[in-house]
């Protein structure tokens, strides 16, 4: 079952006088429960086509939908709650709030949803188990290493059961240790909780988890291989 349908789909940013074509007649589709990389260099339309599945931004042209909504019969409150409800974000500066606990960070999209305030205890604190950061709940992000305030930044992604996570650059601030493990916890809930992956990355490591790769080069899919 397909989760995500991207067809046709164009993007162009305007940088004052200079016209940057980001996306070009990208074709994609994402089965449910997928483990996979979109990688390629620099300015490659990573990041672009992750905020563009995401609801983040909008394609100029083409159509892309999730989870069977398309996004360009939606209106903006329709994306935000698609958004809310459908899909996990993971960004490499973690963008943790600094003054909320781990499990309160954790919490916040439960939070957003309306799910009780017991309920939401109980969840955090079982996915904060999941991630390795059992009685950690009450430390701050800066009480904690890089590598679990990204634990932290997952388990908030995965904990409402989205139907997709992106991940954007998720290694980019770890040491390869750190990467490896958070990798590995990642990889786990794909398999045992069937969460349906995205990352962009030009990080070898994360390439060779993968078990689907989609190359991206100067804003066109240049290859797409199942492992």
């Amino acid at each position: 079952m397909s989760i995500v349908e991207c067809v046709d789909v164009n993007k162009t940013y305007h940088q004052g006088q200079i016209e940057v074509k980001a996306l070009k007649d990208i074709n994609l589709t994402i089965e449910k429960g997928e483990f996979t990389a979109v990688a390629g260099p620099s300015g490659s339309g990573k990041t672009t086509l992750l905020n563009l599945i995401g609801g983040l931004d909008l394609a100029d042209s083409g159509s892309i939908v999730v989870d069977g909504k398309a996004f360009d019969q939606m209106s903006q409150s329709q994306l935000a709650k698609l958004r809310l409800l459908k899909v996990g974000f993971v960004f490499q500066a973690y963008n943790l709030i600094p003054v909320l606990s781990a499990a309160e960070n954790v919490e916040f999209v439960m939070l957003l949803q309306g799910v009780p305030a017991a309920e939401r205890r109980k969840r955090a604190q079982a996915i904060l188990d999941d991630v390795g950061l059992a009685g950690k709940y009450d430390r701050r992000p800066a009480q904690l290493s890089g590598g679990q305030q990204q634990r932290v930044a997952v388990a908030r992604a995965i904990v409402s059961n989205p139907s997709i996570v992106l991940a954007d650059e998720p290694t980019a601030n770890l040491d390869s240790k750190t990467g490896t493990g958070l990798l590995d916890m990642m990889k786990m809930m794909n398999i045992e909780r069937n969460v349906t992956f995205i990352f962009s990355t030009h990080d070898n490591m994360v390439i060779d988890y993968a078990r689907r790769l989609v190359l991206l080069h100067d804003g066109r899919l240049a290859s797409d291989r199942r492992k």
